[in-house]
């Protein structure tokens, strides 16, 4: 509750388009994309949103029992599922499932999820999943 409400807040400062350039185009700052065969959406933003939501991401590395995340890059869902944002390609973002093993300070260490060498945000999560779910829309 208090991620989708944090969510919900960020995600309308972050996304929402101001100036002159999107009052005349009426673009909007982000797209949701179905993905067939899943119940998961495609967030693409557009190169403005990105800029404004200041996204970071890092590649996932391998530890000694498995893949390792920052902790900052998880997103929790209100069934309690274990989420990263991949970018599998540029301004597109999608929530992969992730099952953490343990967690160490600032890493998060998973025995399922993305293979090493995978993309994932790490600041913009929140933002990512309140764009996802329709939050403060």
């Amino acid at each position: 509750m208090v991620l989708a409400l944090m969510a919900s807040g960020l995600v309308v400062s972050g996304c929402a388009e101001t100036g002159s350039d999107s009052e005349s185009s009426g673009d909007p700052a982000a797209e949701l994309v179905a993905i067939e065969g899943s119940d998961l959406q495609q967030v693409v933003l557009t190169e403005k949103a990105v800029e404004r939501l200041d996204l970071e991401m890092v590649g996932v590395t391998a530890g000694g029992l498995g893949a390792v995340v920052p902790y900052a890059s998880l997103v929790y869902d209100a069934d309690g599922n274990t989420w990263v944002y991949t970018s599998p390609e540029p301004l597109t973002f999608v929530r992969s499932p992730v099952t953490v093993a343990n967690i160490a300070g600032e890493d998060a260490f998973l025995s399922a999820g993305p293979g090493a060498g995978t993309e994932v945000v790490t600041v913009g999560t929140a933002e990512l999943f309140g764009t996802e779910q329709e939050i403060g829309q």
